[in-house]
């Protein structure tokens, strides 16, 4: 099989998006697939790798755009539709397709190839955040238009599915995220590390991991400051770093980590908090339960489907979330029943697999592969191919083709 991916975000810059088409990429590796990535370019001050485990990596150029002052967005030119037509994909996955996955979904359409739209980011959600009703709305017609021009979009969640659904997106699946569990691991508990955060060596070790932006409302940690008994670890950079460090004046900034650093990390602490409500997923608590860590999080989005509620943490509404932390912390750190929760976060995530989600990925491309069938309609003077469910919808006649038919 060959797969054209269309990444909105990619290396030399990491966050959930970059991380998931990783592991996709590695995924097909192993199972002897081939496959090429589109992707924003680095900037200015960045090294940009020319592939990944032998695949090639195709750069647009990129923008800063305000709001997303610490992610450059791929400008979405010819060179997205050409590098795929010269590629031949069998299918094309768009990773968390807004801007330049909007261009790779009207590639697909134009090379007749079916499309498969990973959701991964709430574009709409951050609006929202940020005061932007309209932008918001414009966002999920937009969303719309991309997802319904893919023969199926795939959702890490319960909760994203649904609002998919709801705004008109079709044909919606499920796709969580696999977890290293040999790298995320309670072995990696280090003493020292705690003891460097904690030199007292008393203290319970309270930490939240991830980009250090808005959206992620780091600052309800905040009444934890004052928990004599707590320290707070806040791993990650982003642009919001300086402003909390004002308000977290002790807590540890460790910047950002990665690999068997990151692992030592999430071991070494008590509890995770995710403070955040806008996670279409929220990869930070699947390595901090196979850490073995107990997690607080949001009542919303991807970590209701996590954590389960009194047995591997708690889940708190959002709008008294800050109220209700410093008790919910309380309770997860007694002695009592601690180490039951770190038991059972372990085995919440024995089943999930990078493998076997990337076996799950690679059955859904087999699954819209078996069933995709060339629906044309002509569009100002040329062929355009729809996906499956369009003519059904539009109330048009079906003229169907099977792909590769010259007819």
């Amino acid at each position: 099989m060959r797969v054209g991916i269309v990444a909105e975000s990619f290396l030399p810059n990491v966050n959930g998006v970059t991380n998931s088409v990783l592991r996709v990429l590695e995924h097909l590796k192993r199972k002897g697939h081939e496959a090429m990535v589109v992707a924003p370019g680095a900037r200015d001050f960045q090294d940009e790798i020319p592939d990944y485990l032998g695949f090639e990596i195709v750069r647009v150029p990129t923008v800063m755009v305000p709001l997303v002052d610490s992610l450059p967005v791929g400008v979405p030119t010819t060179t997205v539709a050409a590098a795929l037509n010269e590629f031949q994909p069998d299918i094309i996955h768009l990773a968390s397709p807004f801007v330049l996955g909007g261009a790779g979904a009207f590639a697909a359409r134009q090379l007749g190839v079916p499309a498969v739209a990973l959701y991964q980011t709430d574009v709409a959600g951050f609006a929202t955040k940020y005061h932007l009703p309209m932008v918001a709305n414009l966002a999920w017609d937009w969303t719309r238009t991309i997802h319904n021009m893919s023969e199926m979009t795939l959702a890490p969640s319960s909760t994203y599915i649904r609002e998919l659904e709801s705004h008109g997106v079709n044909n919606v699946r499920h796709w969580g995220r696999g977890v290293d569990t040999e790298l995320f691991n309670p072995a990696k508990r280090s003493d020292v590390l705690r003891r460097a955060w904690d030199p007292t060596g008393t203290k319970k070790i309270v930490g939240f991991v991830g980009r250090l932006a808005a959206e992620k409302s780091v600052h309800r940690l905040a009444p934890l400051i004052d928990d004599p008994s707590v320290q707070l670890v806040v791993v990650g950079d982003g642009p919001e770093r300086d402003a909390l460090a004002e308000v977290l004046p002790s807590a540890v900034f460790t910047g950002a980590l990665g690999g068997e650093e990151l692992a030592r990390a999430y071991a070494s602490l008590d509890l995770f908090v995710h403070t955040g409500e806008f996670e279409t997923f929220c990869q930070a608590i699947q390595e901090a339960q196979a850490s073995g860590v107990p997690t607080i999080g949001p009542r919303a989005g991807g970590p209701i489907d996590l954590i389960a509620h009194g047995d591997n943490g708690l889940l708190l509404d959002v709008d008294t979330f800050e109220d209700e932390l410093p008790d919910a912390a309380r309770w997860v750190l007694d002695d009592a029943r601690h180490a039951g929760l770190q038991a059972t976060a372990r085995e919440s995530v024995a089943d999930k697999t990078w493998a076997a989600l990337g076996d799950q990925l690679l059955g859904y491309y087999d699954e819209v592969l078996g069933a995709y069938e060339r629906n044309v309609v002509r569009i100002f003077g040329r062929d355009m191919a729809l996906p499956r469910w369009a003519p059904a919808r539009l109330g048009q006649p079906r003229r169907q083709a099977r792909r590769g038919d010259t007819a």
